[in-house]
């Protein structure tokens, strides 16, 4: 026979127990709580909870047992371990949740986010150095044993983040250099020295602007990229299981790319360079009517040595700092696809942040070497 859920009080030689019976399930307990709280919620007397008599017992029914031991300061006898299990496991998960959030001083919130800022940016980036330092140790190792390396996806990362590139960094570049054209013979006109304009985008090109515009899109592009296929891949469980059967993910995911970054770079840093001093040559041309033949004779006079070493010197750099950071977001994501998402959008902003901050140094450095 069904029994709906029910208690009594006995007492018996001095000592006061609840008995409860029936079945506390959700479909059974009916009103019962709401009678045990106002029969016994607050009475001390009671020694023990017993729950012997009990049929069947859910997580309602625990619930109540607990709000009842809460209430009582009563130790609970007779319970099944399962019951028990039950009622403990309610217990630690029936805490006060706050709906609101506590009332805040703007000053204690604006300081203690920006603490909560820097304590994490300096988490990424020690992560970010830990994960340098692994690839650096993971490359010598290479270097030992020539026959792990991957080259299969050492070249299928030459042809992602290099060949496929080609297209939109030389379009972008080459207007680019129309840009710095136009807008440097716009101003240097109001001093009656067009002619100057051949030293501004020659020299922003190869030194500076070339490189730095392919880096910013290489880490749009390519580190995206890295940091979403590794960030899905740590979703499917794929590289736990490369760790299971004794495939390093260092090598398999993060050297090739970090190697077809870095090596690629400089290349299309070049590559980016002449055509941003094709675009300003073709507005010269046209707007400035310089012959192209002057124009490639004043490059060959203002373009000194040190710019293209200044350039192929930051190029690795720039391009193993982007590989780097999209890797280390991509084996950053747990938990859900939002992650995937997150860590990309993370991946390109901090690999933009750290080319600029690295580009900024280089400048100070070879100014002061007399690389002017």
């Amino acid at each position: 026979m069904t029994m709906v859920a029910d208690f009594a009080v006995e007492k018996a030689e001095g000592r006061t127990t609840l008995r409860l019976f029936g079945r506390y399930t959700l479909a059974r307990i009916g009103g019962v709580h709401d009678r045990l709280m106002a029969d016994v919620g607050g009475d001390r007397s009671i020694a023990e909870i017993d729950l012997s008599a009990i049929e069947r017992i859910d997580t309602v029914g625990a619930w109540v047992v607990g709000r009842l031991v809460a209430s009582t300061g009563a130790r609970v006898v007779g319970a099944s371990p399962e019951a028990r299990l039950l009622i403990e496991a309610v217990e630690r998960a029936d805490q006060p949740v706050t709906i609101r959030p506590d009332r805040v001083h703007p000053f204690v919130r604006v300081v203690s986010d920006i603490g909560g800022s820097v304590r994490g940016n300096l988490a990424e980036l020690a992560g970010l150095l830990a994960l340098f330092g692994g690839t650096i140790l993971s490359g010598l190792a290479l270097l030992r044993h020539p026959g792990r390396i991957r080259w299969s996806a050492v070249v299928t990362r030459f042809e992602a983040v290099g060949l496929h590139a080609l297209g939109i960094v030389g379009l972008m570049s080459f207007l680019i250099g129309i840009v710095i054209a136009q807008q440097g013979a716009t101003q240097l006109r109001q001093f009656g020295m067009e002619i100057f304009t051949i030293n501004l985008v020659g020299r922003a090109s190869i030194r500076e602007l070339g490189l730095l515009m392919t880096a910013i899109m290489v880490a749009g592009r390519s580190g995206s990229a890295f940091a979403a296929q590794i960030g899905t891949m740590k979703l499917t469980e794929e590289v736990d299981a490369m760790r299971t059967i004794g495939v390093s993910p260092m090598e398999a995911l993060v050297l090739p790319r970090v190697i077809a970054t870095t090596l690629m770079m400089p290349l299309l840093g070049f590559y980016a360079s002449i055509a941003a001093i094709l675009g300003g040559g073709l507005f010269c041309w046209i707007g400035l009517e310089i012959p192209p033949l002057t124009y490639v004779q004043r490059l060959r006079e203002i373009i000194p040595m040190t710019d293209l070493w200044a350039m192929l010197i930051k190029a690795p750099v720039f391009g193993m700092i982007v590989a780097v950071t999209g890797c280390y977001h991509g084996l950053q994501v747990k938990g859900n696809a939002e992650q995937v998402g997150r860590r990309t959008t993370a991946a390109v902003v901090q690999g933009i942040f750290l080319v600029i901050v690295l580009d900024a140094f280089f400048a100070v450095f070879f100014t002061s070497i007399g690389w002017e």
